[in-house]
């Protein structure tokens, strides 16, 4: 059986779906609770289950009142408790043949299978008419999709995100940065975009042959918060989740982002200005941007694109 990874949706015995929010999966899955069942549900599975999707705010109540054991930094599923696991590149084929304009969107991305796939509501069969389309590739092939979907923007195949969108998904992210210079960092990420009146992500997640490419993360010692300009020396996981920066400076070895925000946000050589929470891990020292969903008071952007 392949390991629980990132993207992977799984499903416990009470029928809850829950999105796996990371790598570190081997006794418990972690997780965020997504669709719980329930009769009076908005959203009905393929397998005739009534489900109701869940924010991030309920659906820790949720979990704090029914499924306790579970409650952490985000929910861990014990292995035993999981029946069934939804992974993207397993459903890929079978999401395109029941929805025409995703099976359109993935037309325009030449990638070997098993390589690529499409979480969120699609993975669950619980999507609607408002629903985005959540690609997600693989190790290197998700740099080999970006530079396709450049490509395509550029040749008109796929249209460049309209003024409309960037301020919808703006206001969805409620950045601590202006709108201008919001939009100057992610339109050159080629990680989002729309397609046909729809939202869609270019997600990362590591492949099985480097699932654990960087130490579990774990929570550090809490000493303070810092303002840092540095250079980034590696930021071949800065679309990762977290989006990891190596960073060339005295105190910060990395800079960590737990918001999809500033995944992304800096590219190698780049001067990197960082706002965050200083964490001691043992003999390094990170700083964590996104200790809080909204992550307000911290942010990171690229000191040589805004200097531009």
């Amino acid at each position: 059986m392949k390991p629980i990874r990132l993207r992977d949706f799984v499903m416990t015995g009470d029928g809850c779906l829950y999105a796996v929010s990371g790598y570190e999966n081997d006794e418990r899955a972690e997780c965020v609770l997504r669709y719980v069942p329930t009769e009076d549900g908005d959203r009905t599975a393929p397998w005739g289950t009534r489900y109701r999707k869940y924010d991030f705010a309920e659906a820790f109540a949720w979990v704090k009142e029914h499924k306790p054991a579970y409650l952490d930094l985000v929910h861990r599923v014990p292995l035993a408790d999981i029946v069934r696991v939804l992974k993207p590149e397993e459903q890929a084929a079978s999401i395109a043949a029941r929805n025409p304009r995703a099976a359109r969107l993935f037309s325009h991305f030449d990638l070997p299978p098993m390589t690529w796939g499409c979480t969120g509501s699609l993975l669950a069969g619980l999507e609607n008419g408002a629903s985005d389309i959540d690609m997600v590739v693989y190790g290197s092939a998700w740099f080999t999709a970006r530079q396709q979907l450049m490509k395509a923007v550029a040749q008109g195949k796929i249209p460049a995100m309209s003024e409309e969108m960037w301020q919808k998904v703006y206001r969805k992210r409620v950045p601590d940065i202006s709108f201008d210079d919001f939009v100057l960092h992610e339109a050159r990420k080629f990680n989002r975009g729309e397609f046909e009146g729809t939202y869609f992500d270019l997600l990362y997640s590591r492949g099985y042959d480097n699932l654990h490419a960087v130490p579990p993360i774990t929570l550090g010692e809490k000493t303070g918060k810092m303002t840092i300009e540095a250079t980034v020396t590696d930021a071949s996981l800065a679309f990762d989740s977290p989006g990891i920066y190596r960073v060339d400076h005295e105190e910060i070895d990395l800079v960590l982002s737990f918001t999809h925000t500033y995944c992304g946000q800096c590219f190698t050589g780049e001067v990197l200005e960082a706002c965050g929470v200083v964490e001691e891990h043992g003999d390094q020292t990170w700083l964590i941007v996104g200790t809080t969903r909204e992550a307000h008071g911290e942010y990171i952007m690229s000191r040589t694109l805004l200097d531009q």
